[in-house]
């Protein structure tokens, strides 16, 4: 059985909870997908390295046409080794089938998580100086849930907005500042733009 460190760990919890897809691979095993655009590379890279106890090989760079747009679509993609440790975890994010946020958010959220789900989801809004942490197609429980953790783990006041695909959190540009002092010794030098202040 693999067994990841603290750090290793909170990485992991970031990821999936951001862009990451784990997938079943059979009836106790999953895998990890990691998938960037073609300027967060050193991104991508920087997730493999730290969390290369899972990864065996390279990434891929690869190009897509997309279906309705017809644009073209340059990433690269990574993916683990099936693992029983993984699959552990997938009956935590997806126990049916389907990715959701854990009531039990808590235990998976520290500075570091955060970080990483921000590198991956946030959003930072230059003229008003507010940020956005993106949740996607969840249900309002579990944006509500967010919401909560965020204030309890870290104190840090933000609200719950309904998006066009999903829910997003807002932190004020008060709470923007809260946020980078909690992540900031987190972000990698790539995306130090999400959080400029």
């Amino acid at each position: 059985m693999i067994k990841l460190n603290n750090e290793e760990k909170s990485i992991l919890f970031g990821t999936i909870l951001g862009d990451a897809y784990l997938q079943k691979t059979g009836e106790n095993n999953a895998r990890l997908r990691l998938e960037h655009g073609a300027k967060q590379k050193d991104y991508l890279f920087w997730k493999v390295e730290k969390l290369k106890k899972l990864f065996q090989g390279k990434p891929k760079y690869l190009k897509r046409i997309h279906p309705i747009a017809k644009k073209e679509y340059r990433y690269w993609r990574h993916q683990s080794q099936s693992t029983p440790y993984l699959g552990k975890i997938h009956k935590i994010f997806y126990p049916k089938g389907k990715k959701r946020i854990p009531q039990e958010l808590k235990e998976y959220l520290n500075p570091l998580a955060l970080a990483v789900w921000y590198m991956d989801d946030g959003y930072y809004y230059q003229r008003d100086r507010c940020s956005y942490l993106y949740l996607g197609n969840v249900t309002q429980k579990e944006a509500k849930n967010v919401s909560q953790t965020i204030l309890e783990r870290f104190n840090i006041a933000n609200r719950v907005l309904a998006k066009k695909k999903g829910y997003a959190i807002y932190f004020s540009p008060k709470e923007t500042l809260k946020l980078k002092e909690v992540i900031k010794d987190y972000l990698i030098e790539q995306l130090r733009y999400k959080l400029p202040l």
